[in-house]
């Protein structure tokens, strides 16, 4: 098995705001054959995971992140989840993966990431950093840049970049956010996702992760970073756990309903919803148990944007509830529970939301 492990494993790290499409790439990706050998390491940001649901291949490869995003605040976290599968792999108990793929979650700033792979004593001498992948969406991209300090970080650390949903975006603002992506990361190569071919070859391969052609910003953010990585301040002084990372108004909640949902009134509740509260609901995905239906549908929305249904081929496990996640700012999550009740006459179980 030895002869077949890399002697450091290729890490590649998909970023990108809320809602940009990093899940929908990552499982266009995993059907290449060139990533068979792939192990997946999917984090989330709320207290109930969906993403990894939506996979379509989930095998003892894909390993699920749970304790918010992939930040300083679990740093420890993701070095643990990186160290036990590559014992594991040692051990025989997985097969040997070749290649790390990372999907952070859309609030995550990513140079904690790179830095844990950089600096951390046993990750550093059997993996390394290939490249950035970082996915921006054409509809709601410039808006992100100007909010959230995040969606930033995730575009200076790149090495390619893929502009999503370009196709339902109008074409003179996706001109404009291209000039703005090329003004923050000009050395990133800027892809079209439903215009460009992309394949496992043309994003993945790479050399090693390389900071000298980042922007200034880029390398002081890594450099602070790394300070904060070798003195393990972070994990110290912080805890396990900083629920504020990403500011107070910042929330995340998961329903859950036992009763099958009418699809009709469902998405006339969600347009409305979104409608009328668009700007603070930076994401709502969830797998919903439709009347007549024997398989789930999976929905998503990014703030007023609606994307079309998907419906998977099976459920997940043996839960079959519907569930909605919801990571909103500055809207509290009894508006959504009222209109639900009212509109829909279902109630949701309610879960804390995440410390």
């Amino acid at each position: 098995m030895s002869q077949q492990i890399p002697q450091f494993t290729p890490v590649n790290l998909i970023t990108g705001f809320l809602g940009s499409g990093k899940t929908t790439l990552l499982n266009r990706l995993l059907v290449d054959p060139h990533l068979a050998d792939t192990a997946v390491l999917i984090n989330e940001f709320g207290e109930v995971g969906l993403d990894h649901h939506l996979l379509e291949r989930i095998d003892e490869h894909t390993v699920l992140l749970q304790s918010g995003c992939l930040c300083c605040t679990i740093r420890g976290e993701l070095a643990e989840a990186i160290r036990d599968l590559h014992s594991r792999r040692e051990r025989g108990a997985v097969p040997p993966f070749r290649r790390l793929a990372i999907e952070s979650t859309g609030l995550a700033d990513p140079f904690p990431v790179l830095t844990t792979i950089h600096a951390e004593p046993v990750i550093k001498h059997h993996f390394r950093m290939s490249n950035v992948i970082t996915t921006i969406d054409a509809v709601n991209g410039a808006r992100h840049l100007e909010r959230y300090s995040e969606s930033v970080k995730q575009l200076a650390a790149a090495d390619r970049v893929v502009l999503t949903k370009t196709d339902i975006a109008d074409p003179a603002e996706a001109a404009r956010l291209a000039e703005r992506i090329r003004a923050i990361n000009p050395t990133a190569l800027l892809l079209r996702a439903a215009e460009d071919a992309l394949n496992a070859e043309l994003l993945l391969a790479g050399d090693a992760y390389d900071l000298a052609g980042k922007s200034k910003a880029a390398q002081i953010w890594f450099a602070a970073e790394l300070r904060e990585a070798e003195e393990d301040h972070c994990h110290s002084a912080h805890g396990a756990s900083d629920p504020n990372r990403h500011g107070k108004d910042i929330e995340a909640f998961a329903l859950t309903f036992d009763t099958q949902l009418d699809w009709i009134s469902f998405g006339v509740w969600l347009t409305m919803v979104l409608n009328r509260h668009g700007e603070k609901i930076l994401r709502v995905k969830g797998i919903l148990q439709i009347a007549g239906q024997e398989t789930p549908v999976a929905v998503h929305g990014v703030q007023h944007l609606v994307h079309p249904p998907v419906h998977l081929r099976s459920w997940p496990d043996a839960d079959r509830r519907s569930r909605l996640v919801f990571i909103v700012q500055g809207l509290n999550r009894r508006e959504i529970e009222r209109s639900l009740a009212t509109f829909l006459g279902v109630r949701a179980r309610r879960a804390e939301p995440v410390a």
